[in-house]
Order: structure tokens, then sequence, then C-alpha cells
């Protein structure tokens, strides 16, 4: 199984390009259902941080869905099955970095399916997508 990796934050300049990226997964031209979010930290000078679901081993996630909509992946990270998913929010509050977003519109969370298609549209290198 793959996952998203990022190699080093420094070289972000929070172009958000990966974000577009994801979003485009949907056909949506924003930023609403993005599952990678770059952040600033205080401005350039400061630089970005890269929050992205780190593909856990034992994922906290999973294990506070009441529903078990997210199903663990081997290697790491969970998939999500729609259809289960009652739209609860545990799995936004277990997530211990942050990496879960949500979808107002369809009331259901947005996690990183670690397909790599954002990695493709970083120019810094700060993303790659690893095997494990």
């Amino acid at each position: 199984m793959s996952r998203i990796s990022v190699v080093d934050v420094n070289r972000c300049v929070g172009c958000q390009l990966c974000m577009f990226a994801c979003s485009r997964r949907f056909g949506d031209g924003g930023l609403e259902r993005s599952a990678i979010i770059v952040r600033s930290v205080g401005g350039v000078e400061r630089g970005f941080t890269v929050v992205v679901c780190r593909a856990c081993t034992d994922p906290p996630c999973a294990k506070a869905c009441p529903v078990d909509a997210l199903v663990p992946r081997k290697g790491g990270g969970v998939t999500l099955i729609p259809d289960k998913c009652i739209g609860c929010g545990s799995c936004v509050n277990a997530c211990i970095i942050g990496a879960i977003f949500w979808d107002n519109v369809a009331n259901k969370p947005i996690i990183c399916t670690h397909c790599g298609y954002c990695v493709n549209y970083c120019p810094h290198g700060v993303l790659e997508i690893e095997e494990r």
C-alpha cells in the first residue's frame, strides 16, 4: 500500500497546488474538499505546515467510528465507506494530528486516500508517495 509522506516541509512555499489537485479528484475547482491542507505558521518568514493523513498503522479514527465506516487499510490509514457513515464526526475528534476534514455538503469526513495525485502537483518536492 502507498502513503503520502511530507519529505521536507521547509521547501513548502504555500502555493496550495496540492490542495487544488486533491479537490480536483471530486471535480471541484476550489479547496473545500481537499484532504490535504497547507497552513501558514506565521507568515512567509516562518513558513508553512502540511496537514495530511500520516497513515497510522493502528488508526484512532477507525476505532472512534461507531458504525465501522472507516476500515483500516493494509499498510496504514483508512478507507471510508460513505454509505455506512452517519456523519457523527467522531473520526475528526479522534485524529491526533487533525488530518480529517469535513465535507459540509455531504456531511461526511474527507480523508486522504493516499492516491498520490497531490504529489504530482507539488513543484517543490515537499511531498512524495511511498510504498509500505
